[in-house]
């Protein structure tokens, strides 16, 4: 990739975190912020556009987040690359060598199964696909993929067949992801057929974490698949607030909050 492209993905992440942030952009002032032409912007708004993740209005472009849109892997791999990894990083320290653990699918779920590569003779429950594989190909770890209809897009397994699957499993740790989170409404996700399966994984589990970026704090999706109070361990960001971090853990006690 020339450094070109390489620049204008860099920009395209500011602009969906300023949208995240204020749900509406102009191209103007993003111009003037970059120190690019109105061309170039206007450019990365029709790129961000056609990938589902902004909508383009005269002057600028806003938010499209609404409780049934899921962005697909390549979508999500635009934004919040180095919040993500520093949620990995946590996770993985409660990871112990011979754990037998769950891993949900998820661009998350992606760079935390990076960091437990060091690890040795873990046994892994997943119903994503690329993450198998990589397991299989650079591991000693024992790999339960579990089967399913496949969602195209999202490379991972769904179904009543994963949901069986998981009938007589039981391990030490889960480690889930949500598309979206609010302590009223609980942990989210645009898919009914994801829900169950998130529920289905969670009740297979000693310990439930959640792993989870600062911007799924305050939205809203389709599907509940968890309460606040059914989690162990949530593991966010620094971008999370102090309004919304004392919420989170006034409204459960017990709960063990990881600001990475």
């Amino acid at each position: 990739m020339s450094d070109e492209n390489l620049f204008a993905k860099e920009r395209q992440r500011i602009i969906l975190e300023k949208l995240s942030a204020d749900s509406k952009v102009l191209v103007r002032e993003l111009a003037e912020a970059f120190g690019v032409s109105l061309a170039t912007i206007r450019a990365d708004l029709r790129e961000l556009e056609r990938a589902g993740q902004l909508s383009r209005t005269h002057g600028g472009a806003i938010a499209v987040w609404r409780a049934g849109f899921e962005l697909n892997d390549v979508q999500k791999r635009v934004s919040g690359i180095e919040e993500k990894q520093r949620i990995a990083a946590a996770a993985a320290k409660l990871v112990q060598n011979g754990d037998t653990i769950a891993i949900d699918t998820g661009t998350t779920a992606h760079e935390f199964a990076k960091t437990l590569l060091s690890k040795t003779g873990l046994s892994i429950v997943t119903n994503d696909i690329i993450l198998a594989s990589m397991f299989e190909e650079a591991s000693d770890f024992s790999v339960t993929l579990l089967g399913g209809a496949v969602r195209r897009g999202f490379h991972c397994t769904l179904g009543a067949k994963a949901i069986e699957a998981l009938r007589w499993v039981n391990v030490d740790t889960a480690f889930l992801c949500a598309n979206a989170f609010t302590v009223r409404r609980g942990f989210m996700t645009p898919s009914v057929e994801h829900a169950e399966l998130k529920k289905k994984i969670k009740s297979t589990a000693s310990r439930t974490v959640m792993l989870m970026d600062s911007r799924k704090i305050g939205r809203v999706s389709f599907c509940s698949f968890a309460e606040l109070d059914e989690i162990d361990v949530l593991i966010t960001d620094r971008g999370v607030g102090k309004a919304a971090e004392k919420e989170i853990r006034a409204a459960a006690e017990s709960l063990e909050m990881i600001i990475a």
